[in-house]
């Protein structure tokens, strides 16, 4: 009888949770009215809805009803959709439109879109979402933590979920996932919101392999990367930043017509520019800590000299500044970057600092 009764609720158990699990599917449907949305990333609001081109940006909504709707705009993405903090789907490169939530419970819930592709060659726009049939909106999710991180691919999850280091530039695209990275993970774990300003291949003064592009500083003030508009939110005050550049700086040899002739060139001015660039972001924010952060990679350059320049903040009056190298990294990613279990690891490492000063979160 225990056995018959225990097979009877496990099938029970499997067909609710099966008729529980949400649908997202491509709809005709005439949108409601919009909800509330929370937006987590740079944006730049549109006719079509929000334009937005750093990585890791990510919307939320709160309803009542069973099903919802959201919008996708134009451009090549890969979103993650979760409903109660549940996956629901992931959608390659999804035709724009409308499409519905469905399959809930006539309750509240949260629905959330993360962007979990790289977008360097161009914008994406996210529409929103809207209501469906039976929903009525509820206020957005916020919170009440902070936290801003700016880097490079490492910072990125370049090719975190590829089951190999060598990749296709379309692989490398389809295995970036931002929304396991270890920003997420790190913001997770303290209920904070945050952005992802980081740009694969950028360095400080150096992009990868003398690469002519923007740099992250140059890149940096402005909310989309064409630099028609800087970036500027009256909601957004970080209480930590979380930093790393360096890697694209230092992990390819000097070439001829660079403007370093020598490697010590290299490292003055990267140091120098590094120190500006940290004060620069600091002026906005006057009390929040900064963690800067690097691999052993290059034979331990690259944490040399951020080390160099974390001290070179102290001694030049800057507080609440700390160096975290970041050691013992597998690197099974995509051209040896950084797997979901290094992001984890980096965020442990990042931890240990952030869990050694709450103050983070409650002095102003």
């Amino acid at each position: 009888m225990k056995t018959i009764l225990g097979l009877i609720a496990a099938t029970l158990l499997a067909t609710s949770a099966i008729a529980a699990l949400p649908t997202v599917t491509p709809t005709t449907a005439k949108a409601g009215a919009p909800l509330p949305v929370h937006i987590g990333g740079r944006v730049e609001r549109t006719a079509d809805g929000f334009k937005r081109q750093w990585p890791g940006t990510y919307f939320e909504a709160a309803f009542r009803g069973p099903s919802a709707l959201l919008s996708i705009g134009q451009g090549d993405v890969i979103l993650r959709v979760s409903v109660d903090g549940t996956p629901a789907a992931k959608l390659v490169k999804p035709r724009p439109g409308l499409y519905r939530v469905a399959g809930l419970s006539n309750g509240r819930h949260t629905i959330r879109v993360d962007v979990a592709s790289e977008s360097q060659a161009a914008p994406t726009v996210f529409g929103g979402f809207y209501a469906d049939r039976g929903t009525r909106a509820l206020p957005a999710p916020a919170r009440a933590r902070q936290i801003e991180f700016i880097g490079d691919s490492h910072t990125v999850g370049y090719g975190n979920i590829s089951t190999k280091r060598d990749c296709t530039q379309d692989e490398v695209w389809a295995t970036t996932d931002t929304a396991q990275a270890m920003p997420a993970l790190t913001a997770r774990r303290y209920d904070a919101d945050y952005q992802v300003n980081a740009i694969s291949g950028r360095g400080i003064v150096r992009n990868y392999d003398g690469m002519a592009a923007d740099t992250l500083p140059v890149a940096y003030p402005f909310t989309l990367f064409d630099k028609a508009r800087r970036y500027a939110d009256p909601a957004w005050h970080p209480r930590l930043f979380v930093i790393a550049l360096g890697t694209n700086d230092f992990t390819t040899r000097l070439h001829p017509g660079e403007p370093w002739q020598t490697r010590d060139a290299l490292h003055a001015d990267y140091e120098a520019k590094y120190v500006a660039f940290v004060k620069a972001v600091r002026a906005r924010n006057p009390g929040a800590h900064v963690v800067l952060w690097a691999t052993d990679m290059a034979d331990g350059e690259i944490a040399s000299e951020v080390g160099k320049v974390a001290a070179r903040l102290k001694a030049e009056g800057e507080r609440n500044v700390a160096f975290v190298p970041v050691t013992g990294l597998a690197f099974t990613g995509c051209h040896a970057h950084p797997s979901t279990a290094d992001d984890a690891r980096i965020t442990t490492a990042l931890s240990t600092y952030i869990d050694a000063h709450p103050e983070i979160w409650t002095k102003k």
